[in-house]
């Protein structure tokens, strides 16, 4: 049995599908993997940001269509770069156990401590929103390409730090560049953060990720999936859902924004595990009439 694996390109990905093809290997020692690697449409526009371009969904555009002409039978994805609305004939067929959700501040090689003449360089307006909080007298601009393209023009001096993933971080071996971790409750994740997904065809024989899937997880990330689709959210959208599991019970924390950013609520609900998506719609009817006390105003 041949299985090809799809990936982008960067070493991020590259590692990340590796994880997942290893999985399948002991699950299938039979198999025979080859991993297949391409350029996206979001690898490859690096002057402007994502909401001006159409949103992470440019990072999955060529590896759907792999999926579909046969070149790949499943294709390896950060969670959190996936679009809210999938295709039905490309289910998302596993979730991995999740790596560390939060994020993390990554000064230049050196420094000690910011330096409030330059600003703090991140990827996504979640996470410049809650960042102004944080730092109410900092600049906050947006940077783009992958991890090791960002760590670079952070060294060379044009910003003063970061804010990353801690998950991609510690994937590519650089755990020693994390000079804070915000906890959740500082700044809450993007939906899915930390949680690598497989898709494939609709039809095909997905036993070989059984060790790839971790049912705990997918059912936070069915809850904050849920939560941003309600919301008609894209994995661009401000909006942030972060769900735990304790015994069979599910908490989600929701961060809700309004089309104006002039409304900020936050919020949780708990219920069984099985409820998860129910939980996610309901969290996010909850926080945009902010109708409890739950929906706290940020």
């Amino acid at each position: 049995m041949k299985l090809r694996v799809g990936s982008r390109e960067s070493r991020l990905a590259v590692i990340q599908s590796q994880m997942v093809m290893e999985l399948i290997a002991a699950a299938e020692p039979a198999a025979e993997l080859e991993l297949v690697t391409m350029k996206t449409t979001g690898d490859k526009i690096l002057d402007k940001t994502l909401d001006k371009i159409g949103g992470k969904g440019l990072f999955v555009r060529e590896l759907d269509q792999a999926l579909r002409d046969g070149r790949a039978d499943f294709t390896v994805h950060s969670l959190k770069d996936m679009p809210m609305e999938v295709p039905e004939d490309l289910p998302l067929a596993a979730f991995s156990s999740r790596e560390d959700p939060r994020d993390v501040l990554v000064l230049p090689e050196g420094a000690t401590d910011l330096d409030k003449s330059k600003p703090i360089g991140c990827s996504s307006s979640r996470r410049q929103l809650q960042l102004k909080k944080l730092f109410p007298d900092m600049d906050i601009q947006p940077v783009r390409g992958n991890v090791q393209t960002r760590l670079a023009k952070l060294d060379s001096g044009q910003f003063s730090a970061l804010v990353l993933a801690a998950a991609g971080l510690k994937r590519l071996g650089l755990e020693g560049r994390i000079s804070r971790y915000f906890t959740t409750e500082e700044i809450l994740p993007a939906a899915g953060q930390g949680i690598l997904v497989v898709q494939t065809r609709k039809g095909m024989d997905t036993q070989c990720l059984r060790l790839v899937q971790d049912e705990k997880t997918a059912c936070c990330a069915k809850a904050e999936r849920a939560f941003v689709r309600a919301l008609d959210g894209g994995c661009s959208s401000p909006v942030a859902a972060h769900a735990v599991v304790e015994e069979e019970k599910l908490t989600l924390t929701g961060f809700y924004v309004s089309a104006d950013e002039r409304i900020q609520r936050k919020g949780s609900i708990t219920g069984g595990v099985a409820e998860a998506e129910t939980l996610g719609s309901t969290l996010a009817r909850i926080l945009k009439e902010g109708e409890c006390q739950c929906a706290q105003e940020m």
